[in-house]
């Protein structure tokens, strides 16, 4: 009988998809208030949270799945703090530059 087979990694990688797509959305309705709202300054703050989004999922995203996969096949662990403070990163910035354009629409 073949032992279960673990699927943390899996579930790592579309974890770090979830939060890159995240990202890229922030920034398309950043991009969707700049444009619509009239305020072309926001685009600027909507380009970097898609960059970091795209950034997130291909380089870290991709990265990281291929790095879980290969450490699990040989039993070893698999955490690694580093890139969890990467993507908490880019949640703040992008959380940071939502609420800066929430708060430059209402002073219209």
């Amino acid at each position: 009988m073949t032992p279960p087979r673990e699927t943390q990694a899996e579930r790592t990688a579309l974890s770090w998809t979830r939060t890159a797509l995240g990202a890229v959305a922030v920034a398309t309705l950043i991009g969707h208030r700049a444009v619509v709202g009239g305020h072309p300054l926001l685009l600027a703050p909507a380009g970097l949270c898609a960059l970091l989004g795209v950034a997130l999922v291909s380089g870290v995203g991709a990265v990281r799945d291929r790095r879980v996969r290969e450490l699990a096949s040989r039993d070893e662990p698999v955490a690694d703090p580093r890139l969890a403070v990467v993507a908490t990163a880019v949640v703040l910035v992008v959380g940071i530059v939502a609420a800066l354009s929430v708060l430059v629409a209402r002073l219209d």
